[in-house]
């Protein structure tokens, strides 16, 4: 990767703004729109008014998740709401744009623009360090909403996969009583040689009413109106999974269950951490396409 490289990034929240802000301290020309209500986060980058300019950018940093409502960009710190559209028709074909979790019809927006996407968050390193601060995240709530320390607390996480896999640690060294539930026969093994109770998350009813607190990280329908009616009274759920989630939230509201969605807690409870992933996954895709 060349010594300096011409940045814009675009939309997004405060990982978004802290990229920008350690992009150009790295030495970089970054330019960042739709991103008004940053602050300082964004550093040293320049404020653009206009999208005039973004066609010489080396790279076109779109945010995570890229879209909001409408068929705009997600920028909740924007001063108005920015077209996807509008951005990709200020762009030239050939462009460099990175984004996170890219809808299948902006993904053929962005091919008909002839434009060569990469989907950051789809990257197997950014996904490694971002279970880190989603996992002191739920912690954090959870430590926030339950009436009981999580000291004793019989806790159980669905699924094993890379939050899992933090999430579960973290809290028995809280002094939790962890189990862990996982679909796989060896992801069960993994999950008893690690000290925790393993469970088949298949074979989960008549078992939940045990539990104070169930953190799920499974992007399915794991917790439907029936297995929600068994929770016991005060039992906290946290769904950390991405759309369309793994809990009923309306039947958990009609049954008077305490239930959180919690998405992108890496920008909001980590976001310099949560940029440096970003920035570093950016860096190896740009490395690999010889930038």
């Amino acid at each position: 990767m060349r010594h300096e490289l011409d940045f814009w990034v675009v939309g997004g929240d405060q990982r978004q703004a802290c990229l920008a802000g350690l992009l150009a301290a790295d030495g970089h020309t970054v330019h960042t729109y739709a991103l008004e209500g940053a602050g300082d986060l964004t550093g040293e980058a320049l404020a653009a008014e206009g999208l005039s300019g973004l066609d010489l950018a080396d790279c076109i940093v779109l945010p995570l998740p890229m879209q909001g409502e409408g068929g705009t960009v997600n920028a909740p710190m924007a001063k108005r709401p920015v077209a996807l559209e509008e951005v990709l028709a200020a762009a030239r074909p050939g462009q460099i744009l990175c984004a996170g979790r890219v809808e299948e019809a902006a993904r053929a927006a962005i091919q008909r623009r002839e434009l060569v996407l990469r989907d950051y968050f789809a990257r197997e390193e950014l996904a490694v360090a971002n279970a880190v601060p989603t996992a002191e995240g739920a912690i954090q709530i959870a430590l926030e909403e339950l009436p009981i320390t999580l000291h004793g607390c019989r806790a159980l996480v669905l699924g094993y996969g890379r939050l899992g896999r933090a999430l579960a640690p973290r809290l028995s060294a809280l002094g939790a009583r962890v189990s862990v539930a996982a679909r796989k026969w060896s992801d069960l093994a993994w999950i008893e040689e690690r000290g925790f109770h393993a469970e088949h998350s298949g074979e989960l009813r008549g078992w939940l009413c045990a539990f104070d607190l169930i953190v799920n990280t499974v992007p399915s329908r794991l917790l439907g109106a029936e297995a929600l009616a068994e929770l016991k009274p005060g039992c906290l759920v946290i769904d950390l999974a991405s759309k369309p989630g793994g809990v009923d939230l309306a039947a958990a509201r009609r049954l008077g269950v305490q239930a959180v969605w919690a998405l992108s807690l890496p920008g909001k409870v980590a976001p310099v951490t949560a940029g440096k992933s970003i920035r570093s996954t950016i860096y190896n895709i740009l490395n690999e396409l010889g930038v």
